[in-house]
Order: structure tokens, then C-alpha cells, then sequence
């Protein structure tokens, strides 16, 4: 019988939290998780990076019209509630455009949709009060570092490297402290090298059948559809300054929903 882990689900031999400590922060972080992302994705990177941050909480859900937490969040008027989601209209703290003089003394929290971007925009689309928030966004230092998933374009990053980047700006803003930015990289590492580890032992049953493929040499969405994400990512084209820098695969790993 294989005992589990009560906080990853993963078996405790192969358990990837066993390194976690809390990181204490000004900001809230409110993780609303899609029913998929929360009973089949075992490597789901928000449940990480919840357990990571103290001051988090993660609700499962599509529709949070109803959802009494998060309206309790909303009508606090000591909160100053944001939307972290890319588009013409969110506000880019990578460029200064949200200070703090925006909090007017109010705690920061910060929304965030752990799911696919197909599955994020339907969150979104059925909780009208979360479309009513402010949305904020960061330009990426980095491309996504994800070996196990395919990020749609170079532009998207995992709930955990958004996480990261985003408590990057806000030191750099002086909205937030972040004195340990290695723990995030440091223990998405450590899951990606247990997935790898497994995927590559022919004695385990159920894992990959095949090797994961290199992400500098993966593809990303073509043709209308792919035009449209990096518009909306605000992705600069390669080669112009602000472009994200070409994935090294050799690297180790430092950095929407995912």
C-alpha cells in the first residue's frame, strides 16, 4: 500500500513539497482552480505555489459569481482586488503603470485563474464580478522553463513562474518583498525532475512511452489563431528589444494560467 502525501497527492517517496517553507507576502494571492486542473493534474503548478505562500487560499470552481469567499474578498473596502490577465486593457507593472499610489493604503490581492487558456477564458467568461475587476499584467524576463507541457506561445507561462515573476515586479514597484525567489524555481525543478525520472523508467506503468521533447525545438500555434494569442500576450516579435530571450535548454531553472 502506497501512503500519499496530504499535501502534493503525490506517493512520499516521489513527494516534490518536502522542501517547502512559507513565504511570507503583503500581497494576497487567491487561486481559483478549474475542476480539471484540480482533480486530474497532479503536476498542477498553482497547488505548489499555494502551498508555497501563506498568505494564498485556493477555491475550485468555474462560475465564482455565487462563490461567498470570493465575494467576501470583493466587498472588503480594505482590499484593493486586481485580475492578473493579459490584454490591451490590463495595466503592465514591468512598465510602472500600477503603483502605490493604486493601493491608496488598501492590501493588494491578486486573482488568479489556475486552468488552460481555453478553460481560464471560460472561468472568466461565466463569473461576470471577476470580468468587472482591474487587470494587471508583467512582461515575461524569461521564457517559460516548462519541460513536462507545451506552453501555446512563448508568452505563457505556468501558474507558478507567473507567481514568481509577478512578486518580481512588485519588489521592483515596492509593493511587495520577495527575499527568496530561488524556492519557486527551485522546487518546480524538483517536480519537473521527478516527472522526468519516472517518464524515463520502463518499470512504472502509466507514465510517457516516450521521451519529452526539447522546448527550444517545440512549435508554437500558427495562423490566425496564433497572430491573435501574441497580440493579446503583447509579445514583442523576436529580435526587437523587450523580445523574451531564446529558451536554453541547458540552463537550470530560474522564470496567465497554465
Amino acid at each position: 500500500m502506497r501512503i500519499m502525501c496530504y499535501r502534493c497527492f503525490w506517493p512520499q517517496p516521489l513527494c516534490w513539497c518536502s522542501s517547502l517553507h512559507p513565504m511570507p507576502t503583503a500581497t494576497r494571492f487567491v487561486f481559483l482552480m478549474h475542476p480539471k486542473e484540480f482533480k486530474e493534474e497532479k503536476a498542477g503548478t498553482g497547488r505548489l505555489t499555494h502551498l508555497c505562500l501563506p498568505n494564498s487560499e485556493l477555491h475550485m470552481g468555474t462560475d465564482f459569481t455565487r462563490d461567498e469567499a470570493v465575494a467576501a474578498l470583493l466587498d472588503d473596502p480594505g482590499n484593493r482586488c486586481v485580475l492578473l490577465y493579459p490584454g490591451r486593457e490590463a495595466r503592465n507593472l514591468s512598465a510602472g503603470e500600477f503603483t502605490a499610489a493604486d493601493l491608496a493604503c488598501r492590501r493588494l490581492v491578486v486573482f488568479l485563474l489556475d486552468a488552460t487558456w481555453p478553460l481560464a477564458r471560460k472561468m472568466l467568461r461565466l463569473s461576470p464580478n471577476l470580468q468587472a475587476l482591474p487587470r494587471i499584467m508583467f512582461t515575461p524576463t524569461a521564457p517559460s522553463r516548462y519541460i513536462i507541457k507545451q506552453q501555446p506561445q512563448p508568452g505563457c507561462l505556468s501558474t507558478l513562474e507567473a507567481v514568481h515573476e509577478l512578486l518580481v515586479v512588485l519588489e521592483q514597484s515596492g509593493l511587495d518583498r520577495y527575499p527568496e525567489p530561488a524556492q519557486l524555481h527551485g522546487i518546480f525543478d524538483r517536480l519537473q525532475r521527478i516527472q522526468l525520472e519516472c517518464a524515463a523508467d520502463p518499470n512504472r506503468g502509466g507514465y510517457r512511452r516516450q521521451a519529452y521533447s526539447d522546448p527550444a525545438a517545440r512549435t508554437k500555434s500558427r495562423g490566425e489563431r496564433g497572430n491573435r494569442r501574441d497580440n493579446y500576450l503583447k509579445v514583442p516579435p523576436a529580435g526587437t528589444p523587450g523580445a523574451p530571450p531564446p529558451a536554453d535548454p541547458t540552463a537550470g531553472s530560474p522564470a496567465g494560467p497554465a
